[in-house]
């Protein structure tokens, strides 16, 4: 069956990051399960412990209300209201749509003089296996922000990832690839370059965060900031100047075929499924895939923070073909028990998304087959920085017995995804729904970790290997890379390894942390998403 797409997108799904963000403070008071009075001084919405009013009682009804109109020209929908009534909604809102509903503490809407420090305890408080909060990550952003960031799918930058290998002093930040004809390539920057100073602030111990932020991650275009950088492979330093631009990432990059002794295999960098020329991409790398008749294929998804669900889908056919696909699901959107079978937030039946085999209405050829490898197994290079579709890709392809030997460190862990909800200005991401593939596993919230044994779950066959910054992507002798070739001929992983350096939740909070400024958690976290349509717009 040829499953063609189109793009009236109608939902934004995100999944959540790995970040511990920095939490709003309030009092909080769990009350004694009696009907407290409205607010001194006024009228208003009554709270009874465990009795919840339908949510669409008190949406938008704000105590500021916007007035003009949204991104796309329709008026705000905001009535006048009060704080306590964006309360009740949050509450009501959560207890009807959150995963983990029945774990949420039912606390006094009145006792908590702002929406965000009571949103902060609409979740639950349960932890994995692994110690690690079950939600670990619950956020807000200002409305305005979100949807400019959303319709653009553009930021502002100089087309350099950076990575931050240690976030807090003595700090090490690297370039991790960098875009074509960007600020940053006109610059001459690659992969494996060191920031060493910023605007005149030592990267590596310096005190001024502010200003190193602000020039790493640029607000605006236009922006001018200096940086001193010792590039690969060298002993010296320079300083160059960047300004910033709006940059779109080209997804798939140093595709080639590897012409080996055992036959040839197929390499794809693929940075993102964020955005719609990604089909494009990877559809012409299958097609020379194809022609050149390669026998494996590698998969580099170490920086690739997710996007659009079905694009996931299609990549999963296009390593797979007809043959493993046939009368599969990809993956099936799981809501709490409230909602077995219709999505409580569109009202529509739900129905699992399948392995698509034909072009979306965007694609050169719209309608048409995608091509395929037929493959049984595919080598995925990952470090924690693969999220969301990444991670569903993985999880997809288990669903059906197809192979995924994991080279490189465990994934972020974001098998849940979320609704973004706006009400009086702030949009709110709660947890709603969690994917799981055609054998019904959709719980990995610690990551896929590359382990000795597969135990058809979270531990996936492969090889703990550190991203390796002495080599350019796409080299044989990159380390995850030579890993993963070196497995296909011996069967075993590397005697011998650089040692894998790894952000740590702690680290985010730590003094001088980059990683403790809200709007750079805002802006990683609109980075690593799943973006999910409607049934009907997908078959």
């Amino acid at each position: 069956m040829n499953n063609d797409i189109n793009f009236s997108l109608k939902a934004l799904f995100l999944a959540l990051s790995t970040l511990a963000l920095v939490n709003c403070g309030g009092g909080s008071d769990s009350g004694d399960g009696g009907t407290t009075p409205p607010p001194t001084g006024g009228s208003g919405p009554t709270w009874t412990q465990g009795v919840f009013e339908d949510e669409d009682k008190f949406k938008d009804l704000c105590e500021v209300p916007r007035t003009g109109n949204d991104i796309n020209g329709d008026p705000w929908p905001d009535k006048a209201g009060s704080t306590l009534e964006e309360n009740h909604w949050l509450r009501s809102w959560s207890n009807n749509t959150y995963l983990w509903y029945d774990e949420i503490q039912d606390q006094n809407p009145a006792n908590f003089s702002d929406t965000l420090s009571y949103f902060d305890v609409l979740k639950t408080t349960a932890t994995t296996s692994s110690g690690n909060q079950k939600d670990n990550f619950h956020f807000t952003a200002d409305t305005d922000q979100y949807q400019q960031q959303v319709a653009t799918g553009s930021s502002s930058g100089y087309g350099a990832r950076f990575v931050l290998i240690q976030s807090a002093p003595p700090r090490d930040v690297r370039i991790a690839y960098v875009e074509p004809n960007s600020p940053a390539t006109g610059a001459g920057l690659a992969r494996g370059a060191e920031i060493l100073e910023i605007d005149g602030v030592d990267v590596i111990n310096g005190n001024d965060t502010a200003t190193l932020n602000a020039g790493l991650f640029p607000s605006n275009d236009g922006e001018m900031h200096e940086f001193v950088v010792r590039d690969l492979n060298s002993n010296t330093t320079r300083t160059i100047t960047m300004t910033s631009a709006t940059v779109t990432s080209d997804p798939v990059q140093n595709e080639q075929v590897f012409d080996t002794a055992t036959g040839k295999v197929g390499y794809m960098q693929f940075n993102t499924f964020g955005t719609r020329i990604a089909e494009q991409e990877i559809i012409d790398a299958f097609v020379d895939f194809d022609n050149q008749g390669v026998q494996d294929l590698v998969v580099d998804l170490r920086y690739n923070g997710g996007g659009f669900l079905f694009i996931s889908s299609q990549l999963a056919y296009m390593v797979a073909g007809d043959a493993q696909t046939a009368n599969k699901d990809f993956e099936t959107t799981v809501f709490n028990d409230k909602h077995p079978t219709v999505n409580p937030v569109t009202g529509e039946t739900l129905s699992a998304t399948p392995f698509y085999t034909g072009t979306s209405s965007e694609a050169t050829a719209p309608g048409g087959k995608l091509p395929s490898v037929n493959l049984s197994r595919v080598f995925v290079l990952s470090t924690g920085r693969t999220c969301s579709a990444s991670e569903a890709f993985i999880n997809g392809l288990r669903g059906i017995d197809v192979e995924v030997i994991l080279i490189g460190n465990t994934t972020c862990g974001k098998p849940y995804g979320f609704y973004a909800t706006d009400n009086c200005g702030i949009t709110y991401f709660t947890i709603q729904f969690r994917g799981e593939n055609d054998k019904g596993f959709g719980e990995y919230s610690d990551g896929f970790v590359p382990s000795v044994t597969d135990n058809g779950q979270d531990f996936v066959k492969g090889c703990t290997v550190a991203d390796d910054f002495d080599h350019l992507l796409g080299d044989p002798n990159e380390a995850m890379l030579k890993a993963a070739l070196d497995y296909r001929n011996t069967g075993s992983c590397p005697t011998t390894t650089k040692a894998a350096k790894l952000q740590t939740n702690k680290q985010y909070l730590e003094d001088g942390s980059l990683l403790k400024d809200s709007k750079l958690q805002q802006r990683l976290f609109l980075e690593e998403n799943r973006i999910l349509t409607t049934p009907e717009e997908l078959r």
